[in-house]
């Protein structure tokens, strides 16, 4: 964005910014192994064949367009003892405004689809 200097209004510049779908997979998915309590993002085997395939799916993270407004899907597992629920709640929360501050996207909705609970692996034995 461009100022004028006399009225101090924003004017922008004439032009597309565009952002390559793995600039956008990528901001989701750091912004997910951030919240405590997700202990993995969830990548199976047809997640990769996906990843392969397609430009809008990378480990366990979809994005999709609805006209001018993006919908994002997040496969989680949660750490055990944590309450699923609010590490849910703080996933959609941090994705909005990771996506909001670095790339000023619009966002019709963020689905976090919690698949499993991890134990730590000393309590299995």
């Amino acid at each position: 964005m461009m100022y004028d200097n006399k009225s101090n209004i924003k004017k922008q510049a004439k032009g597309n910014v565009t952002y390559g779908s793995n600039i956008v997979l990528s901001v989701i998915n750091l912004a997910t192994k951030e919240i405590a309590g997700v202990s993995s993002i969830v990548t199976k085997f047809s997640s990769m064949l996906k990843r392969w395939f397609s430009n809008n799916y990378y480990e366990g993270v979809k994005v999709s367009y609805n006209k001018d407004a993006m919908n994002v899907d997040v496969y989680i597992n949660v750490c055990f003892g944590y309450n699923v629920t609010e590490v849910a709640y703080r996933v959609q929360e941090n994705i909005k405004n990771s996506l909001s501050g670095m790339i000023d996207v619009k966002i019709n909705r963020i689905n976090v689809h919690v698949l499993g609970v991890e134990f730590p692996k000393d309590e299995l034995l």
